[in-house]
């Protein structure tokens, strides 16, 4: 596929200012600083998908996000006056923990400006790594102009998360290790939020197997890359679960680059994202954030497009607040018809809800949880409402049991898909 081309757009910035020579210099250097993570064919995933699936398990870096790399390789060229000045940067998530562990590691000082709302862990992980957090705005615009601030007054520098030639190379080397590691694929799913980690991967991809397809993905949320890509405004917002690529607009060197050596941009919803993060933990058995799943939505948006190719995932990372974890894999078990409430009018007699039990658990359904509700005014006031979430095999195993219900004589008012 033809890169999309805009050239009066492309000559803003230069995409040469990144060169394969730049990623394997930052490759070497990494080298004993940060995990080679593992990259691993999944059985599963491509007998489900169709797809020859290989995934980057860059959630395994030791901050769990590929963030280090980029953050490293800049820290390491800074000069000896700047590394006493110190470092600042702006960030809510992977970012803030990526340069604060480098830095602390570095004996740099650093300072972090995250937006009020960061959560509460993400603010002790960071300041857990040495760094200086200052919470400042209610987006990480506002972060960020506080952060130039502070900047300016302190005589820092500033570690831009992507529109950076030293960070977008360190973010490089994903690419080259898959290269180097793995087959020949077809083509690389890659998430994109500001496109650091997608500039760098295409770089080195192009320039060593030209012939592969480099694919950005993004939630439709935050079109940003995909809608410049194409000439058209991007429109963004929302609460997307995939919080690390919503970014409402592209770096500018980022964008250059994916100008020159992009394929393509595809967007996924929600659903497919939170199907991907499911799939990760049962199938993969490991924790992807939804930035990290992104590459498996694309598969799961686009099968036709995939099916039968060799292509390259990478998960770039796993920092995902637990409670939204559990709920995105009980969200899964509705879907998949796994969970199911029934609900039911019947007599208020001893023993009514003893003989439901009895049924429910003869044909191996397990109760979760049981609501019995004498006030609903749509029942006779010597009835009563029985409401049961039941876990199941699935959706033919619910239907099951809702038929030997009914042949017992307890006809259910509703069958409900939500926990």
């Amino acid at each position: 596929m033809t890169p999309i081309a805009a050239p009066d757009l492309a000559a803003r910035t230069d995409p040469s200012v990144v060169a394969l020579a730049d990623i394997e210099d930052a490759a070497r250097a990494l080298h004993g600083q940060i995990e080679r993570t593992p990259l691993r064919k999944s059985r599963t995933l491509s007998q489900i998908t169709g797809a020859d699936i290989w995934i980057k398990f860059e959630n395994l870096q030791f901050t769990a996000s590929f963030k280090e790399r980029g953050a490293f390789n800049k820290l390491r060229q800074l000069t000896a006056q700047e590394r006493e000045a110190g470092v600042i940067a702006m960030s809510a998530g992977n970012h803030a923990q990526g340069v604060a562990y480098h830095a602390q590691r570095l004996g740099i000082p650093a300072t972090i400006v995250m937006p009020l709302a960061t959560p509460f862990i993400k603010v002790e992980h960071t300041r857990a790594h040495g760094a200086r957090v200052v919470l400042f705005g209610e987006t990480l615009a506002d972060s960020s102009g506080h952060a130039m601030e502070i900047q300016a007054r302190e005589g820092l520098t500033f570690v831009h998360p992507y529109d950076d030639p030293a960070v977008i190379a360190g973010q490089g080397t994903v690419g080259l290790e898959m290269i180097e590691d793995g087959p020949t694929y077809d083509c690389l799913l890659v998430p994109v939020g500001g496109g650091g980690l997608i500039s760098g991967i295409a770089t080195a991809v192009k320039a060593r197997s030209p012939s592969t397809e480099i694919i950005g993905v993004e939630t439709r949320m935050y079109p940003s890359l995909y809608a410049e890509l194409r000439g058209d405004e991007a429109v963004c917002g929302g609460h997307t679960i995939a919080e690390g690529i919503a970014v409402k607009t592209a770096g500018r060197l980022p964008l250059a680059i994916a100008r020159a050596k992009v394929d393509d941009v595809v967007l996924v919803d929600e659903s497919h994202i939170e199907r991907a993060i499911a799939l990760f933990a049962n199938v993969e058995k490991t924790v992807a954030e939804g930035a990290g799943a992104a590459g498996l939505a694309a598969i799961l948006a686009f099968p036709e497009r995939f099916r039968g190719k060799t292509v390259g995932l990478v998960l770039c990372g796993g920092n995902i607040d637990t409670r939204l974890l559990a709920s995105v894999l009980m969200r899964a078990l509705v879907r998949e018809h796994r969970l199911a409430r029934i609900t039911f009018a019947s007599d208020d007699r001893p023993g009514t809800l003893a003989k439901v039990t009895k049924v429910i658990g003869e044909f191996g359904g397990n109760i979760i949880e049981v609501e019995h509700n004498r006030l609903a005014l749509d029942i006779p006031a010597k009835g009563a409402e029985f409401e049961f979430l039941i876990e199941t095999r699935d959706a033919a195993h619910t239907k099951e049991i809702v038929d030997a219900l009914r042949a017992k004589g307890f006809v259910a008012r509703k069958s409900a898909e939500r926990p």
